[in-house]
């Protein structure tokens, strides 16, 4: 029994020596000198500007939404948004039921206003 053993663990060596390969340590150079293209006055001076800048460790939209400029004609949006107020059936839709279509019986308000306004009028 103690043969087998032994053979057994000599041939799971050598297969693991086979399997393995050869053992290479690696070499020591010691510390290498740095190499940079920026002089240490002016690293440091980067330093300073960086760890002196305002909100340097903000997010963007941390601090709540940007400043927004809009570049619509704020009469055309009230124009629109009128017209969308006053729509017709604008709380109705076809798709309660199938194939079910929507006919407007309703005039937009703001259109007959508007026309009213446009039209000259006639004397009664």
């Amino acid at each position: 029994m103690k043969t087998s053993s032994h053979i057994a663990a000599t041939v799971l060596a050598a297969l693991a020596t086979l399997t393995l390969g050869p053992v290479h340590a690696e070499t020591y150079d010691g510390v290498h000198p740095s190499v940079s293209a920026v002089s240490r006055s002016d690293m440091q001076a980067e330093a300073i500007r960086a760890a002196s800048a305002p909100n340097q460790n903000v997010t963007r939209g941390s601090r709540g939404a940007d400043p927004f400029k809009s570049v619509a004609d704020p009469a055309a949006m009230r124009a629109q948004a009128i017209a969308t107020a006053n729509a017709p059936d604008q709380n109705v839709s076809g798709g309660s039921r199938v194939n079910s279509r929507v006919i407007s019986t309703m005039e937009n308000r703001a259109q007959v206003r508007v026309q009213a306004q446009q039209s000259p009028s006639s004397p009664k």
